[in-house]
């Protein structure tokens, strides 16, 4: 197979970084999964009474803690992908680009572990 670069850009080792297609996956893969459990947490919401101690009593529920925690897990790399790809198309500079890059990556970790956390805390009785 002939390779189409210019013999400086072999040279350099510019081209693909061949990383878009997995990210690519990783995002439809999360967006799929984010399909039946944004349904399921719809409904279930749209059927609770709105008193804390009968959401805190269904949060306590083996498989609806771990629903819940694979939503926001699900939701905040799902964001985090899709907020990468809209940065690294739109900033132009890239000390910009990295800055905000650093920021969107950390307030999707900083929110998905305080989500986390706040189902696990409701969850254990704490």
């Amino acid at each position: 197979m002939r390779d189409l670069r210019s013999p400086l850009s072999r040279v350099k080792g510019l081209g693909s970084a061949r990383e878009g297609t997995g990210h690519f996956w990783h995002q439809r893969l999360t967006a799929l999964l984010l399909i039946p459990l944004a349904l399921w947490i719809g409904f279930c919401i749209a059927a609770l009474p709105a008193d804390y101690a009968t959401l805190a009593a269904w949060v306590r529920q083996p498989l609806v803690t771990v629903a819940l925690v694979l939503l926001i897990i699900a939701v905040f790399y799902h964001a985090q992908l899709g907020l990468q790809i809209v940065i690294e198309d739109y900033v132009a500079s890239h000390a910009g680009r990295t800055l905000v890059l650093l920021i969107s990556n950390l307030l999707c970790l900083l929110f998905g572990t305080v989500g986390v956390i706040s189902v696990l805390k409701i969850s254990f009785g704490a």
